[in-house]
């Protein structure tokens, strides 16, 4: 008998014909022998409505409140999945992230998980239950209030989930076979990768990939969780993320992989594209020692994530240079504020904010042993007549800048240019890749 957590987000439980299907699909893993315990998001767009709702009452909803608000959404889900588990003829109880033993840090909308204590869990386990768990919640002893975990929270739920249970697998399910290529909305040819390692998995989610979140994709890794990212709509073999020294479960399986078995692995395991951020170029800056720090310290005060930063000395104004950087677009406003009023200080000649760009990168691990994976991705840019603005590159990884509306040319350039088509399109089940 193996332990299965399993994870179904908002696209998977947007109605109660959807919420009947992911039930059945529990019921059949319990029957084939399996403990079973699932995290489940609110259903469709609730979290955002709900967002929308309170923003109506209150410009600036308290903090705690707003918690308050949103984590019933997941109580609705899980209520009512634990219903349709009992009209199938199986036994289900659910639990909230409190009851669960999820413990977090007491920051409002973006806790982060310090301990899981599923006593609980286990009791029903035991007891022959299936286990729903409400996703994206949690709970802080010293304040003693319900938090939530922020983007992708449910995610992070499951595999922390897992963690704590010694699972055999974290399934994570959405609207798509597994992990592509490329996002299969912008390029149809994209192919699913039967397997990628945590790390590539981490660069392609933080760079623009949706199926997986970077913060669950880390807790993966760092307590040797296997997930498994497979489609809500079908019975077929997804992607496993594999975290270091683990083995390809297919193997175990007993499949025939002897297609796969003694070849290296390729060199580019995926194209990644992000519109979710914005440029800030500070221009004129001089050319002194310090400038940046006092820059940097101004935008950290704001608690804006910066993501790249390309400085450029000026040829037209001796002893200047700009100083450009990306961060999240609702971020950027406050940034580009803040900076503006302290602009005599910091001694700038202007600034400009960008929100029209999208970042392109290529993620391989195969990168570290292979030369020209760079002027493959360039010359693909160059032969589309599509200009780059900023580069950053890391060990596994090459990232572009690009002006938004090249965005998704450039992404069917590089991936073809990377031998990554497949020979027919893949299909996407409901539409947004959650």
């Amino acid at each position: 008998m193996a332990l299965i957590v399993q994870k179904f987000g908002g696209s998977s439980v947007a109605d109660a014909e959807s919420i009947k299907r992911v039930a059945k699909r529990i019921v059949d893993t319990r029957r084939a022998g399996n403990d079973v315990v699932v995290a489940v998001s609110a259903m469709g767009d609730t979290t955002d409505e709900l967002l929308d709702l309170a923003r109506a009452v209150a410009p600036s909803p308290a903090p705690r409140e707003l918690d308050m608000l949103l984590s019933s959404g997941e109580r609705i889900s899980m209520a009512l999945l634990a219903m349709t588990i009992h009209s199938l003829g199986c036994e289900a109880r659910s639990f909230t992230g409190s009851q669960a033993g999820m413990i977090t840090t007491a920051d409002h909308g973006s806790a982060r998980i310090v301990d899981v204590t599923p006593v609980r869990l286990r009791e029903a386990l035991d007891d022959g239950a299936i286990v729903i768990v409400a996703g994206f919640q949690g709970f802080n002893r010293d304040t003693r209030d319900i938090t939530t975990l922020g983007r992708g929270g449910s995610d992070t739920t499951a595999v922390a989930l897992a963690a704590a249970l010694d699972a055999d697998v974290c399934e994570i399910y959405s609207d798509v076979d597994g992990i592509f290529t490329c996002d299969p909305r912008v390029v149809p040819l994209a192919r699913k990768l039967d397997v990628v390692s945590a790390e590539e998995m981490l660069e392609l989610a933080a760079n623009g990939a949706k199926v997986l979140y970077i913060r669950a994709v880390e807790y993966a890794r760092r307590h040797n969780v296997l997930i498994h990212a497979r489609s809500t709509f079908t019975s077929n073999e997804g992607t496993y993320v594999l975290g270091e020294g683990m083995a390809d479960p297919r193997l175990a399986k007993g499949e025939d992989m002897s297609d796969v078995i003694g070849k290296e692995e390729p060199v580019v395991a995926g194209v990644a594209i992000d519109r979710s951020q914005a440029k800030i170029t500070v221009v004129g800056v001089p050319d002194v020692p310090g400038s940046a720090a006092a820059i940097f310290t101004r935008v950290s005060k704001s608690g804006a994530n910066i993501d790249m930063i390309v400085q450029n000395v000026q040829s037209a104004s001796p002893g200047h240079t700009d100083i450009s950087f990306t961060l999240p677009k609702e971020q950027a406003p406050d940034v580009a504020k803040q900076l503006k009023a302290e602009q005599d200080e910091l001694g700038f000649q202007s600034l400009v904010h960008d929100d029209q760009i999208g970042k392109l990168s290529v993620v391989g691990a195969g990168m570290r042993s292979h030369s020209g994976v760079s002027l493959t991705l360039f010359d693909a840019l160059s032969s589309n007549g599509i200009n780059i603005e900023m580069i950053s590159t890391s060990e596994i990884r090459v990232s572009v800048v690009l002006r938004d509306t090249d965005l998704d040319k450039a992404a069917r350039a590089v991936h073809t240019a990377y031998g990554l088509d497949g020979d027919v399109e893949a299909t996407v089940y409901a539409g947004t890749g959650r």
